[in-house]
């Protein structure tokens, strides 16, 4: 029993977590097989390759020195930033090389980096239960849900942020110079914020200033997230008020169409009745579109045809025109 809540604990909540930002990406929403392989890379691949080499380090750094204070030490402000963070962001790298046309915007790379870190996070997250209630029984088991789930449950997806905003950044630059800083940048302040934190926790009792300086550095990270979050989709809700203009003054959308694709609530409410009217499929289908085509417009006035933009930009048109007529508004 005690087993399966260590599970359910560690999972349910980062499901949860992965569907908030599922939502959160509003306009242009990514593919459900690609956020699912990268949660499912954090789970498997990036804990279980995390695990084994943290453990090697942490092992090698005790070999050499007999003390187990600074083999924890180590393992926790240098083994664990560089390889937790480069293994997860190796879920958003193979994203941004393999289905480059997915990755489109920043809001893309926090929302493919923070699912592969709760997937991660889902795995770290039920082996602490687990040791809570070895550790301390059902009262243990509380302690850490309570540590794991509500105080540090957002940790991950907010380092492994910075490797997805680093990619965008790459993404959509023309600059070589630009997007070899802002991918290493990105990955070097995952790697300096984690560390940060393991640190503090390595110093931290419950009733000490460094877990209140921890808690309070933790919870600005949580907040700047959601943050650049907030700011990406109203970038993308710029960027659908700008270029879809020339689609209402074509005819290709009416203007219906248009003030519903420019609101993420009325895209919500629409989204939702559709459900009852029988066109839930055109519907949702038409407003990604709308968000895909404002995407390509954006990327071909910035970065050309890379790609073959003007291509897509007419895929994009002629799929729009077939489902108008059944999209609702």
């Amino acid at each position: 029993m005690a087993f399966l809540a260590a599970l359910f604990f560690g999972f349910a909540p980062m499901f949860l977590f992965a569907y908030i930002l599922y939502w959160l990406d509003h306009y242009e929403k990514e593919p459900l097989p690609l956020l699912v392989g990268v949660f499912s890379w954090g789970v498997l691949v990036a804990a279980g390759g995390s695990y084994v080499l943290n453990t090697l380090f942490g092992i090698s750094v005790f070999t050499l020195t007999g003390s187990p204070e600074l083999s924890s030490l180590t393992t926790g402000s240098i083994s664990a930033p560089i390889v937790e963070e480069t293994l997860k962001g190796l879920a958003v790298l193979l994203v941004f090389l393999v289905f480059r046309r997915e990755f489109d915007s920043i809001l893309d790379g926090i929302v493919y980096a923070g699912i592969a870190a709760l997937g991660f996070a889902a795995t770290e997250n039920a082996l602490y239960i687990w040791r809570g209630y070895e550790s301390g029984g059902w009262g243990g088991l509380a302690v850490l849900v309570f540590i794991r789930v509500i105080l540090v449950g957002w940790q991950h997806p907010v380092y492994t942020a910075f490797i997805g905003m680093g990619l965008a950044l790459a993404r959509t630059n023309r600059s070589v110079f630009v997007k070899i800083l802002a991918v290493l940048g990105g990955w070097g302040m995952a790697m300096l914020t984690h560390s940060v934190h393991n640190t503090l926790a390595a110093f931290t009792s419950v009733e000490n200033l460094t877990c209140l300086i921890g808690t309070v550095l933790d919870w600005m990270g949580v907040l700047f997230m959601f943050a650049v979050i907030i700011l990406a989709g109203w970038m993308e809700q710029r960027n659908i008020v700008r270029y879809l203009r020339e689609e209402v003054q074509t005819g290709l959308i009416d203007s219906r169409h248009y003030s519903t694709a420019v609101s993420a609530w009325r895209q919500g409410f629409v989204r939702l009745t559709s459900l009852f009217s029988g066109n839930y499929r055109a519907t949702s289908r038409f407003y990604q579109v709308v968000g895909e085509l404002a995407h390509k417009k954006h990327q071909l006035a910035k970065l050309g045809e890379e790609g073959g933009n003007s291509a897509i930009i007419q895929r994009y048109r002629e799929e729009l025109a077939r489902l108008a007529p059944d999209a609702q508004t």
